[in-house]
């Protein structure tokens, strides 16, 4: 397990730099655990709420294929033994969007979900969506396609079915849109941006309005640190 420490500029709300070290380099009360490919798109959503939010903490990398997640010592922290969990100051939380909502709760400072309540909802329920159905196209479409450039072979017709209906349900978010879900950028906009990008960065092709909405999304400056991290060899 890796501790990775992010040093920051707080009147810039930018990253100076990251640099592995001991736990004393950083007296945030804030810890997130990540898997060490740092792959997960789960994790990259909580690290993109943190940045947006400005808020100092320090980030551990758990090995997935060593199993360091079934750890007694994480399992401890995290009762499901999934990454990401958040550790505040010896609270711990995992799944990602509850980890999200606990962060815009406790931190309201540059707001990661929509003001408007109905659209509040709304981004909600996108969240749980992406993350509960397209199993196919999460299969088929790893995350590996998206941070190592992998390729895969053509969509089962399971694969293709789960790609219309994503389509078809981001066009529908997105025909009043000007460059987001809503109103405003949310967290739900980066979880859809990955999403459809698992697909159009193996060469699937989709519509043109939803290629330039996940690139767009994809080039937001928190987005971006996340994609730059430096990765294992596979």
């Amino acid at each position: 397990m890796k501790n990775m420490n992010f040093i920051y500029n707080f009147r810039t709300n930018t990253v100076l730099s990251p640099a592995y070290g001991d736990d004393g380099m950083n007296d945030s009360k804030l810890c997130l655990y990540v898997d060490a490919q740092f792959t997960s798109p789960y994790a990259m959503s909580c690290f993109v709420a943190l940045r947006e939010k400005g808020i100092a903490f320090r980030m551990n990398t758990l090995d997935l294929a060593t199993r360091e997640h079934q750890a007694r010592d994480y399992s401890h922290l995290s009762q499901t033994q999934r990454v990401p969990t958040l550790v505040h100051d010896g609270f711990a939380l995992s799944e990602s969007s509850a980890i999200t909502e606990y962060l815009e709760d406790l931190f309201p400072q540059n707001s990661i979900y929509p003001t408007n309540p109905l659209q509040r909802a709304k981004a909600r329920q996108v969240q749980a969506w992406l993350r509960s159905d397209l199993l196919p196209i999460r299969q088929e479409r790893s995350t590996l396609v998206v941070f190592y450039g992998a390729k895969y072979g053509a969509l089962s017709a399971a694969g293709q079915s789960s790609t219309q209906k994503l389509v078809e349900v981001a066009q529908q978010l997105l025909a009043d849109s000007s460059g987001h879900l809503f109103d405003q950028w949310s967290i739900a906009d980066v979880d859809l941006a990955l999403m459809l990008n698992r697909l159009i960065l193996n060469g699937d092709s989709l519509p043109a309005q939803l290629e330039d909405y996940a690139q767009r999304q994809w080039q937001r400056p928190t987005v971006q640190e996340w994609v730059k991290l430096e990765r294992p060899l596979l």
